[in-house]
Order: C-alpha cells, then sequence, then structure tokens
C-alpha cells in the first residue's frame, strides 16, 4: 500500500473526495443541453437529475439521492424518482425533508448522531431543497444522504439550488390517482 505524503490527514482525504465546482457544473452544463433540445416535462426533468447526480457522485459523498413529491392533500410526501435504496412509502413530512417544505428553505444535517425517522439506515448527513414551481409554491423536496458526517455545505446548497431552479418552467407532475 501506497504511503501517504508527509501532512496528509483525514480530513484532507475527505475534501479531495468531496464534490467540487468543476464536477457540479459539468452535471448542470450536461442536464441544460439535454433540455435545450425537447420539452421540458417534470417526471423526466426528476430522473435525468437523479441520474446524472448518482453518476458524478455515488459514494462521493452521496449514498442515496431523490426527490419526494407533495400528495395532492399536502399531508404526505410521495417517494419519486431516486436511486440506490428504496425510498419508502408515502409519509407524513418530518426531519429535514419536514423542515425543507415547511421553512421553504434548504436544511443541511452535518452529522446525524440522533436517529432521524426520515434518515435511511446508515445515513450521517444529509441536504434537503425544496422544489418551486413558477408561482413560487413547493411541491417536492430533493434530498442527498452520506453515509460521511459533514459531506454537505453551502457550495452543494448553490449548486443544487442552481439545478432545481430550472424546475420554475415547467409544471409539476400530475399526481397520481
Amino acid at each position: 500500500m501506497a504511503e501517504e505524503p508527509p501532512g496528509i490527514d483525514a480530513e484532507d482525504k475527505r475534501l479531495k473526495q468531496r464534490p467540487s465546482r468543476a464536477r457540479y457544473d459539468k452535471v448542470h452544463l450536461a442536464l441544460e443541453r439535454k433540455w435545450r433540445r425537447r420539452e421540458l416535462k417534470s417526471d423526466r426533468m426528476m430522473r435525468e437529475i437523479v441520474d446524472a447526480l448518482w453518476d458524478a457522485f455515488a459514494g462521493s459523498p452521496y449514498s442515496w439521492c431523490g426527490f419526494h413529491v407533495l400528495s395532492p392533500d399536502g399531508l404526505s410526501l410521495v417517494p419519486g424518482p431516486h436511486r440506490d435504496q428504496a425510498a419508502g412509502a408515502a409519509s407524513a413530512p418530518q426531519g429535514a425533508r419536514g423542515r425543507a417544505l415547511s421553512g421553504g428553505a434548504p436544511v443541511i444535517v452535518s452529522d446525524a448522531g440522533v436517529p432521524d425517522e426520515a434518515l435511511l439506515p446508515g445515513t450521517r448527513s444529509e441536504i434537503v431543497l425544496p422544489v418551486f414551481d413558477a408561482a413560487g409554491k413547493i411541491w417536492a423536496v430533493f434530498g442527498a444522504d452520506s453515509a460521511e458526517p459533514a459531506a454537505f455545505d453551502e457550495m452543494d446548497q448553490r449548486w443544487l439550488e442552481r439545478i432545481l431552479k430550472h424546475f420554475r418552467d415547467v409544471k409539476p407532475p400530475e399526481p397520481a390517482r
């Protein structure tokens, strides 16, 4: 096994594995190129976002990412497109998802030392962002989980907001009947 150069510690290694602005920019530009070529539809955009982010960041740091869509009655969040582990069934907004939904602002959980009933097993940190329509109404939340503590910060938030702002140009998906 190769020896680490002097001065490299665990924190330096963790930072090198984090998503960079360049990696987020690459994902963002690829999505924008796709979306310029055809009619924007929220269902397809959600799948494309999840797939692009998962392909770019799975394991570094994402252990799960996906959408939860607000039910027509506004009382629960229904799992939407996601990658890796199952997202579970529709549930009442709770934890970081509930706070992002009720507060209308991103939520970053740096160290989930106390288990949050909304977290998947093994999750140590997460980021959750509300998804807005053209009228400024929240119709979903996007979240990413990580098995590493403090995996997400304001840089991740800014890039994810930049990607999610495209939903303001499309209609939310039709509720399942």
